[in-house]
Parts: structure tokens; C-alpha cells; sequence
């Protein structure tokens, strides 16, 4: 595998939660989480069907309830393998899956609408649980 599309160690990604990594397609950015499996690891693109802003993982992993995905501003649910939602205003929906391929305990992109970029947010948006509207009495 090609080391720059090397994202993280197997070890490194949280059997309760996810792995924050970006990624760029051509001068976009876009927000992607690596989920732990009992039979390997599955990534998806890092935003919640019901409004795209709202981040599953703002930077300290995804929740995890019941071996799925929780979305902490809807409380939607997602499954971890096939980021199908099972509960929420976007029950039916899924998550948009990016290929990655697990060699030798080491997780690399394979997904060849992107290229990694980065572990860790990509700066682009406030990582706060702020609401989406602001009250500043201005």
C-alpha cells in the first residue's frame, strides 16, 4: 500500500467510537470516521443525513449505543457496519461509505474520489455542540 494514503493502525481506531480523518476531493474537504468491527473496519463520510452540517464525530469520537452510531443532535441511530439508519428523521437513510482497505493492522484510503489528507478535523467548521442558530441580542 501507498504510504500516503496511509490513515491510521487498527489499534489506534476506539472499539467504542470512531477515528476522525479528512479527506480531499480535488479542493474540497470533507470529514470522514474509520468504525472498529469485530471482523475488520469500515469508514464513512462524517455527517449525519439529516442535516449535513451536524458532524457524528466532532472530534472525540462518535457515540456509540448499543453497538451503533449515535447522532447526538437527533438521536439518530446508525449501524456500525453498514451506516443504515435504524432510528431518527432519517430512519431508511445511509451513511455515505468511503473504501478503505486493512493491511498488516494498518487502515489505508482506497476510495478513488479522495485522498487523505489528514488525521483529525479539517478546521472547516466549529467542532462546539453550539446550537445553529445564534442569540447574541444584537
Amino acid at each position: 500500500m501507498d504510504e500516503d494514503s496511509r490513515i491510521a493502525a487498527v489499534n489506534e481506531i476506539p472499539e467504542d467510537g470512531s477515528f476522525l480523518f479528512t479527506v480531499r476531493d480535488g479542493f474540497d474537504t470533507e470529514e470522514a470516521i474509520l468504525v472498529r468491527l469485530s471482523d475488520g473496519v469500515v469508514a464513512f463520510e462524517n455527517y449525519c443525513p439529516h442535516w449535513r452540517d451536524i458532524r457524528l464525530d466532532k472530534g472525540s469520537g462518535a457515540p456509540r449505543r448499543g453497538g451503533e452510531l449515535v447522532c447526538e443532535k437527533h438521536g439518530a441511530t446508525f449501524e456500525c457496519d453498514t451506516g443504515h439508519c435504524t432510528y431518527g428523521p432519517c430512519e431508511g437513510a445511509v451513511l455515505e461509505e468511503i473504501e478503505v482497505t486493512t493491511e498488516d493492522g494498518v487502515v489505508y484510503l482506497t476510495d478513488d474520489r479522495y485522498e487523505f489528507e489528514k488525521r483529525g478535523s479539517s478546521g472547516d467548521h466549529d467542532l462546539s455542540s453550539r446550537g445553529r442558530i445564534g442569540f447574541s441580542g444584537q
